[in-house]
């Protein structure tokens, strides 16, 4: 049986080929004829959907992976994972690397190539995190998304509330009945 696996860190990821369906689509035209997908981060320990997949994986059955930081992106957890299905007679298809073999020279590559998926993630952490700190120094910075709706969108909201339903509110200003809630009891 061919397997296929696929993730993203996000629900929102979709950028530079790694979408869900983007993946997926890679993993059908190369042979997959059952895939599994997750949306967790790679350093997260619990991603259900592999999980599901290690229990159905038999001796001669294959696993295809786009990239191998879909699989692990930590080196330890990326090489114990590859060690034990490779130990299973388990063939693994990395789409942009090619089959893992259990050979001193496969043993390296794979190693290097999961040390730099690490690496490459602890960069994309130190990069977030500076960019953090450069934008907290500015004024007027606030953590986290920003406001759906102005102070004035959200002022005029609750005006209106006192002639209409927050159904109808609901409808004329598109904003959330716990939105206006929140709104409502802020200003009183």
């Amino acid at each position: 049986m061919i397997y296929g696996y696929a993730r993203v860190s996000t629900a929102g990821q979709a950028k530079d080929g790694n979408g869900l369906e983007a993946q997926e689509r890679l993993l059908r035209e190369n042979g997959a004829l059952e895939i599994f997908s997750d949306c967790f981060s790679g350093m997260r320990g619990e991603k259900p959907q592999l999980k599901a997949l290690l229990g159905k994986l038999n001796k001669g059955d294959t696993l295809i992976v786009t990239k191998l930081d879909r699989i692990a992106r930590s080196a330890i957890d990326g090489i114990r994972l590859v060690d034990g299905l490779i130990e299973c007679d388990v063939k693994i298809n990395i789409l942009n690397l090619g089959v893992l073999s259990n050979s001193t020279t496969g043993k390296l590559i794979r190693n290097v190539f999961f040390a730099f998926a690490e690496f490459e993630r602890d960069l994309i952490i130190e990069r977030t995190q500076t960019g953090k700190a450069i934008a907290r120094t500015k004024a007027g910075y606030r953590e986290g998304r920003p406001k759906k709706y102005t102070a004035e969108q959200l002022r005029h909201a609750v005006e209106l509330l006192e002639n209409h339903t927050y159904k109808e509110v609901e409808e004329m200003m598109k904003i959330s009945k716990s939105t206006l809630q929140r709104a409502k009891r802020t200003r009183t």
